[in-house]
């Protein structure tokens, strides 16, 4: 089983950057995506980037594509999500995720990091 581990959120003004962390243990697997999400209070969970493990592919948001850069470090076996020119609607509770290959879901989650951006 595998768990993972989020990192990295706090407060931060509007126009400032964070570095979103996630870190994972336990069983791996052969081929896998690694995903950012986040819910605001009041709202559905939304996706927000994604990473294939094994060749790096990504994909985005709208909302957040050209701010956030989302990457991997395989020696760690940690995702990070930069997230630049934050702004108030980027507040939110954020989790990493884990979809398998050949599964259609995201079945491992992590517990979530609180991103509130001052205005």
């Amino acid at each position: 089983q595998v768990q993972l581990v989020e990192s990295g959120g706090g407060l931060v003004q509007a126009g400032g950057s964070l570095r979103l962390s996630c870190a994972a243990s336990g069983r791996t697997f052969s081929s896998y995506t690694m995903g950012w999400f986040r819910q605001a209070p009041g709202k559905e969970r939304e996706f927000v980037a994604a990473i294939t493990w094994s060749l790096g592919i990504t994909n985005y948001a709208d909302s957040v594509k050209g701010r956030f850069t989302v990457s991997r470090d395989k020696a760690k076996n940690t995702v990070f999500l930069q997230m630049n020119s934050l702004k108030s609607e980027d507040t939110a509770a954020y989790y990493c995720a884990i979809r398998v290959a050949g599964e259609r879901d995201y079945n491992y989650w992590g517990q979530g990091t609180q991103v509130t951006v001052s205005s």
